[in-house]
């Protein structure tokens, strides 16, 4: 087939690259599309691992990851980077996903050079420009350039449509970090991270995830505090952090949790470790967005460190509690979970709102019936 649809994913994050692996090998199994693949690599590392292991080997590499660099640069240097390898190809196609600077980059260049766009998981949102930041106006501005909108759920379709984005160009395709669980988590999987492969089962395990940009200071120094209190206070319990490589975060991390011996903290860990430790885990505490989709699909109650979620199905579901980064408001409410079964319970059993593990294939579908225009 000679005419097929150039179809070019962008990503460069962590969170991004285990959201695009499912719909990216959907699309090179697809016989109608040319699949290409850039990445910024915002983040280095932990990109690299979630991709490697799927055979995604990037066309186009940027390489962008500086220590310490702003958003401002982050974002000019993305944006030159990839409208230079638009230039380079004849595309019909730019899929991006999410909110990242990546994403916004991503889509902007599209833009300038007259590229349709697709955006998966679109329609999130807190209404707030500054919770979580940049992300929410990340994507309030990819959703002013795309072209088709893959909506998650129902309510951020209902969001889209109520900034009057048109019906017919709003998909529900439901969440692709979903689908990639069906191929990480395992029976009787064994750690790659040394220090996972030492965990004591026997106690309730805490998996905690904390990074965000709006989290750095005294929130993050009130979600570590918390963290402590509960692993002081709590001896059947073990808190396991993979702690992301910003020097803010790590230096923040060993300076409050360090030395206890129920407190492991680890490097970052690749997504198969991530979604088995998941997996073996009594709760997890996150300020991450996608844990908040991944988590009640392994039936784990959720405790948000964060104090808007753009993802209020799993409120309304009760798959998710709200925390905050108050010191003594996440203590209490983990210490709720661990003592109060029946509320435990209810939380582990609530249905997962976020998907069938179907999405990608319905986002490649629609991309190939869009064909090369709308």
């Amino acid at each position: 087939m000679t005419n097929k649809i150039k179809v070019l994913s962008i990503f460069g994050t962590r969170p991004e690259a285990t959201k695009m692996v499912s719909p990216i090998k959907a699309l090179e199994a697809h016989e109608a599309v040319e699949s290409i693949v850039c990445v910024t690599a915002q983040h280095r590392e932990l990109l690299d691992e979630v991709i490697a292991p799927f055979g995604i080997v990037p066309n186009y590499d940027l390489n962008l990851m500086r220590p310490r660099q702003s958003l401002t640069e982050l974002t000019a240097r993305a944006l030159t980077g990839i409208s230079e390898v638009i230039e380079k190809a004849k595309l019909d196609w730019i899929l991006v996903h999410g909110d990242t600077t990546t994403t916004v980059a991503g889509s902007l260049a599209a833009f300038y050079n007259q590229v349709q766009v697709a955006h998966v998981e679109a329609g999130l949102r807190t209404y707030d420009k500054y919770q979580p930041f940049p992300e929410e106006i990340n994507r309030k501005v990819t959703t002013a350039v795309a072209d088709i909108h893959f909506a998650p759920t129902e309510l951020a379709r209902e969001n889209l449509i109520k900034e009057n984005i048109p019906p017919k160009s709003v998909i529900v395709t439901g969440n692709t970090g979903i689908d990639l669980m069906s191929h990480t988590v395992k029976q009787g999987y064994k750690f790659a991270e040394p220090l996972l492969a030492k965990l004591d089962e026997s106690k309730r395990i805490i998996l905690m995830t904390a990074h965000r940009r709006e989290n750095w200071g005294e929130p993050l120094e009130n979600i570590c505090k918390a963290a402590r209190r509960i692993a002081d206070d709590f001896a059947d319990v073990q808190i396991v952090y993979p702690v992301h490589p910003n020097p803010v975060v790590k230096e923040t991390a060993q300076k409050y949790l360090s030395g206890h011996e129920r407190m492991l903290l680890t490097e970052a860990v690749s997504v198969f470790d991530l979604h088995n430790l998941m997996n073996k885990s009594y709760l997890v505490l996150t300020d991450s967005g996608g844990i908040q989709e991944e988590a009640p699909t392994l039936n784990k109650p959720v405790v948000v460190l964060r104090e808007v979620t753009e993802r209020p199905e799993g409120e309304k579901a009760g798959t998710l509690v709200l925390a905050g980064m108050d010191e003594t408001r996440i203590y209490n409410t983990v210490r709720e979970l661990l003592t109060d079964e029946g509320k435990y319970r209810r939380m582990a059993e609530s249905p997962n709102p976020f998907g069938d593990g179907k999405a990608s294939r319905r986002i490649v579908q629609a991309i190939v019936d869009a064909g090369k225009k709308i």
